[in-house]
Formats: C-alpha cells, structure tokens, sequence
C-alpha cells in the first residue's frame, strides 16, 4: 500500500498568524491547504442563513452534511464558496467566528467534519491549521506546529487589520472576545483547542510572518535530504 501524503498541521488559537503562515508555508512547499476553521464557519453562516437554532445539534448535522463548501483561488486570495455563494468575507466577521466556536463544541458536528477534513490529504502534501489538526483529525502527522502569542498581541493583530478595514471596533471588546473563545476552546469536552504532545510550539509575540515561516520550515527535512 503506498505511504500516506506527508501532513504538517499548524494549530493555535485565534490570532496566533496561523492562517498566514499556513498561506505561505503550503504555497512555499507546493502542498494542498486545509484551513478547518473556515469549515466550521461555512457551517455557521449556512445554519444563520437556514435560521437554524445553534443549540438543535441534530438540525446542525444535517446543516453539516448538506452544505457545499468550496475553496477558490483567485489571484493571490482564497475565497471561499458556501452553496455556491462567496461567503468570504462573512466568514471573517466576529459573529461568525464566535458562532463557529460554539458550534464546534458540539461533538456530532465536529464528527460529521471529521472526515471531510481528512479527505483534504492529497499528493505531494497537506498542510493543514487548525486547533485539533494534529491532536485529532491528522495525530499521525510528522510534523506538528502549534502556533501561540499572548490574548493581548492577538487582540492588537485583530484590532490593527480591522482598523484597516475601516471596520470601527473597541479593543477591549476585542481582547474579551479573544480570552472567553480562549476559554470555550480549551474547556469544551471534545477536542480542546492544546498543543498535541509531539507538536513544537513557536510563540510568535513580536515575531514577524516572514520569521515564523523560516522557523516552520526549518524544522522539514530539506528536499534535497
């Protein structure tokens, strides 16, 4: 039987630059990109667009299954398409990304994702981010990554890229919103957000992109090994 495609999950809470890095690393490497988060987030804003109640765990498994979510590259972005439509940038809202956290407390949605994510391992690789990439859905990846940096730098990143947007936000509101989905991620029953056993942590407090991804790279065999 032929060996399974290498994996490099890149796990961390929100803020931590995994998505970037995990952007850069993938394209860096030529390997597929599986961001899980985003997943999670189709299936909330298809279940608000339904009118679904977050706490019917068996209406959102149902949601889960029925929903078409595809990953399109154009130009340098990624959009990403719920039932044909380009939710891109309601998926990146903070209603939604605390909407994603509660549902992916639920143990019969975060199963009925479980294998849709796997699928993702493609040739010549896959790196995949997350919060339980390396824990639960890829333990058996050889490499493992978890990204971390304090609630107040995330609150600051998060605060910053919304200035920009013109997206008028507190800070405060920011940095409580960061510590209590912290608190849901870490405490929730089913795969809580941790470093797996194996995984190397890098903090990434005042560290820029460019050297997290050198730091993320340096630790895969060179192409030449």
């Amino acid at each position: 039987m032929s060996p399974l495609p290498p994996v490099l999950t890149i796990d961390g809470p929100s803020g931590a630059g995994k998505g970037t890095v995990s952007r850069i690393v993938a394209h860096r490497l030529g390997w597929h990109y599986l961001d899980s988060g985003a997943l999670y987030r189709a299936v909330g804003v298809a279940a608000s667009w339904a009118d679904i109640d977050t706490s019917d765990a068996s209406a959102l498994v149902r949601c889960t299954f029925d929903t078409r979510i595809r990953f399109v590259e154009r130009g340098e972005s990624l959009r990403v398409l719920v039932n044909d439509t380009d939710a891109t940038d309601e998926l990146r809202l903070e209603t939604t990304g605390a909407l994603a956290s509660a549902i992916a407390a639920i143990p019969e949605v975060r199963a009925a994702l479980k294998e849709r994510q796997r699928a993702f391992r493609m040739a010549p690789g896959l790196v995949a981010d997350g919060r339980d990439m390396g824990t639960v859905i890829f333990p058996d990846a050889p490499f493992k990554v978890f990204l971390t940096a304090s609630a107040e730098e995330r609150a600051h990143r998060r605060h910053k890229q919304l200035k920009e947007k013109g997206v008028s936000v507190n800070f405060d509101d920011l940095l409580r919103e960061i510590m209590a989905r912290d608190a849901r991620d870490a405490q929730r029953a089913v795969a809580p957000l941790r470093p797996a056993d194996d995984a190397v942590l890098i903090d990434t407090s005042g560290i820029g992109i460019d050297d997290v991804v050198a730091k993320v790279l340096g630790l895969l065999p060179s192409p030449e090994a």
